[in-house]
């Protein structure tokens, strides 16, 4: 399989002392479009990233959100709408450069819970704004992506 296939998933392994360990599969990344995303995100949940391209070409993560209800095309096609954001920081992003996005499907409420739990916990630490799915004592996530993109260092 070349490593232009990878499809976006999610796998998970519990060891003994009951931690849990995720390895995220991201989409390759892909600039905003509302058509494209129409046309080719699906309508299932999951969590996704929104990137903006600086004026050096570099990526910079700018919003990490779960899409539940409604599925990820859905919540991406209004996340990369400046005419819909409602937050003006992440508006003027949309406006003022290009922006990209990445997802990865995860059927499993908890496990949603828990991956964007530890993203919070590393990019916003002690700011509590996500709970994990309570389940396991310590949770680990190791990421994919064609990019080389990841987000957490």
């Amino acid at each position: 399989a070349t490593m232009g296939a990878v499809k976006s998933a999610l796998s998970k392994e519990v060891d003994d002392q009951g931690n849990v360990y995720y390895t995220v599969f991201w989409s390759a990344l892909r600039k905003a479009d509302r058509y494209e995303i129409i046309s080719s995100v699906p309508s299932v949940p999951g969590i996704f990233e929104l990137y903006y391209q600086d004026e050096h070409k570099q990526m910079n993560l700018f919003f990490v959100s779960k899409a539940w209800y409604g599925g990820l095309r859905n919540w991406l096609r209004k996340a990369t709408d400046a005419s819909l954001e409602e937050n003006p920081g992440r508006r003027k992003l949309l406006t003022d450069h290009d922006c990209y996005y990445r997802y990865v499907e995860i059927s499993s409420y908890g496990d949603m819970s828990d991956v964007l739990f530890f993203f919070a916990e590393t990019y916003f630490p002690r700011a509590n704004r996500v709970q994990s799915s309570g389940r396991y004592p310590n949770i680990f996530v190791n990421e994919v992506s064609k990019e080389k993109i990841i987000s957490v260092e």
